[in-house]
């Protein structure tokens, strides 16, 4: 049965790769971190060797301008969507009280967004991020 549900990253295009990937994980974990019963059950292999267990549902990653994350935000707001967000002044710290700190001492209006990220019910999320493309 598909998952009435979906994760939506929106990371901005212009930055370096592993910046996209960097804010592609942070901004995962927060998904993860906020909805423990996205994640499925443990995998193990043909010999019994375990591993770790992954959300279980795809994770959708688009590249958005400066503008196009703004909106994305904006929208998201609007409909009272829960999001994780990531700022530019965040890639100057070390650590998670450094990370929130930079992002408390900035206004809604005014954060340098790099990235979003939002689980929510598949056409509010298909609302929130309508026109954009996923990442290459």
């Amino acid at each position: 049965m598909a998952a009435q549900t979906k994760i939506a990253v929106v990371v901005r295009k212009d930055l370096a790769a592993w910046q996209r990937l960097n804010v592609t994980a942070f901004l995962t974990s927060g998904i993860t971190a906020a909805n423990p019963g996205l994640v499925g059950e443990p995998y193990a292999d043909a010999d019994d060797v375990g591993y770790l267990p992954l959300l279980g549902e795809p994770v959708l990653v688009y590249a958005a301008t400066t503008e196009g994350l703004k909106q994305v935000h904006r929208k998201a707001l609007d409909r009272e969507l829960r999001l994780a967000v990531y700022t530019a002044d965040m890639f100057r710290t070390g650590n998670d009280e450094d990370n929130r700190a930079a992002v408390r001492a900035v206004s809604t209006a005014d954060l340098d967004l790099v990235g979003v990220a939002l689980h929510a019910g598949r056409n509010a999320v298909d609302k929130v991020c309508k026109g954009l493309s996923l990442h290459p």
